[in-house]
């Protein structure tokens, strides 16, 4: 039998934009009225979907709508989504700092909250007075807060200025320090924004490692809320991922990270780019410019099978006569890990004002199945002179590798390789 802890249902927020409440007086007491006469609240008929990127037609906007999950007593349970996705909206909630306008929870056990950082805190108080007074809010004794103090120190590395008022602490030490207090004092569920990103890479794996320990050793239940894809998927044993204040995938936790991950990146989506400098991260010389680069050769839509060549046209200028340059590519997974790289041959002797039509064939990539990106540079590849790099793109051309079977071959299968690979590449003119 199921052992659960917080049962969220049908939860629901809605905000009136730039106001507070419903923001004017005839439209509380046209809501009061509904109330006395057991109507339903009539705003909750209207309102627009929570997308910060397009412009509503309804002063009133959804943060969350119809939300409804469980969580059982020591599972770890991440929550993920883009920005505005309404997860810091959710966990407020479901800490009790604001009210669901429909919908319900039900909790067993003490809930703290890390949702921001120094939320709870009294900056004149010192580091100390602050872990009472938080122990306090959290329903502890002065008896159980002081039996915990010396680990609390600890763990926080904050031991040197614990009786200096707390508005003098860095936000990297007040999260040290509000962490600690919530994790040492012991609730049954705890509940964590996106602050441990404002903590050194020291303190994020201690913090990792006591959820880690708090879950599994202690059975105490975690609620995660990260943008650190590599956090989520070490800590979390679940997922759900939010979008537009709606869940949208509910699953193990490898799976809603692909179904985030792929999901924003196939926005993109194409098969020819025109690149911009939006796909450049530094300033280039140029000398040589990528105009566009396409894919010629999936099987459908952006696919590949496993046995598959890839087939890459490029558009180039050359705005000066180069000497001598070749082209460079990289392959990313959806997660932004390096999985391979290949260079073309030097080619020579071009004038300025040329452009040139390019094809590269990636013949055995031996990729395993997964999502991809590519990101490409073109330079002199003079390691004797030192390189010169004239273009860099990122973040173009996504595709994915199926095991879908070639009608040409048996499909065969490689297990996931991380690091640098050297795929075989030919370049070809294709101008008349």
């Amino acid at each position: 039998m199921k052992d659960i802890i917080l049962k969220a249902e049908n939860i629901s927020k809605q905000y009136r934009l730039g106001t507070v409440g419903t923001g004017t007086l005839s439209h509380d007491l046209n809501r009061w009225w509904h109330q006395v006469w057991g109507k339903e609240d009539p705003y909750l008929k209207i309102g627009d979907t929570n997308d910060r990127s397009t412009k509503g037609g309804s002063d009133y906007v959804w943060a969350l709508q119809d939300i409804n999950f469980e969580v059982e007593r020591g599972e770890v349970l991440g929550i993920i989504g883009k920005n505005g996705a309404g997860k810091s909206t959710l966990l407020k909630i479901l800490s009790k700092v604001t009210a669901p306008t429909t919908g319900s929870i039900k909790s067993r056990g003490r809930i703290a909250s890390l949702l921001e950082v120094g939320t709870g805190f009294n900056g004149e108080m010192t580091g100390r007075e602050n872990i009472f007074l938080n122990g306090a809010i959290l329903g502890m004794t002065k008896k159980e807060i002081a039996s915990k103090l010396d680990e609390i120190i600890d763990f926080s590395g904050c031991e040197r200025y614990i009786d200096t008022p707390v508005k003098r602490y860095s936000s990297g030490m007040t999260v040290r320090l509000a962490f600690a207090v919530a994790a040492f004092l012991e609730p049954e569920i705890l509940v964590i924004d996106e602050v441990l990103a404002v903590g050194d890479a020291e303190f994020q794996k201690k913090a990792i490692g006591k959820m880690q320990d708090i879950s599994k050793g202690e059975g105490r239940t975690v609620l995660f809320v990260s943008h650190n894809m590599a956090a989520v998927k070490s800590l979390c044993t679940r997922g759900i991922v939010l979008e537009y204040g709606k869940v949208v995938f509910e699953g193990n936790t490898t799976d809603a990270i692909n179904y985030y991950l792929i999901t924003n990146k196939k926005t993109n989506i194409e098969t020819t780019v025109c690149i911009t400098d939006l796909h450049r991260k530094f300033n280039m010389s140029k000398e040589i410019e990528i105009l566009s680069v396409s894919l010629l050769n999936p099987l459908y839509d952006n696919c590949f099978s496993t046995l598959n060549p890839i087939r890459l046209s490029f558009k180039i200028k050359f705005n000066k006569s180069i000497k001598s340059y070749r082209i460079a590519g990289s392959i990313f997974t959806i997660e932004d890990y390096k999985v391979g790289t290949f260079f073309t041959d030097e080619n020579e002797n071009l004038s300025d004002s040329e452009i040139l039509n390019l094809e590269v064939t990636l013949i055995d990539h031996n990729l395993s199945k997964g999502n991809y990106y590519f990101a490409f540079s073109i330079g002199n590849g003079d390691e004797e002179s030192g390189n010169v790099e004239y273009d860099i793109i990122y973040d173009v051309l996504n595709f994915e590798i199926t095991h879908k079977i070639d009608l040409r071959s048996p499909i065969n299968y490689w297990p996931n390789s991380w690091g640098n690979i050297s795929f075989q590449s030919k370049l070809e003119s294709i101008n008349e």
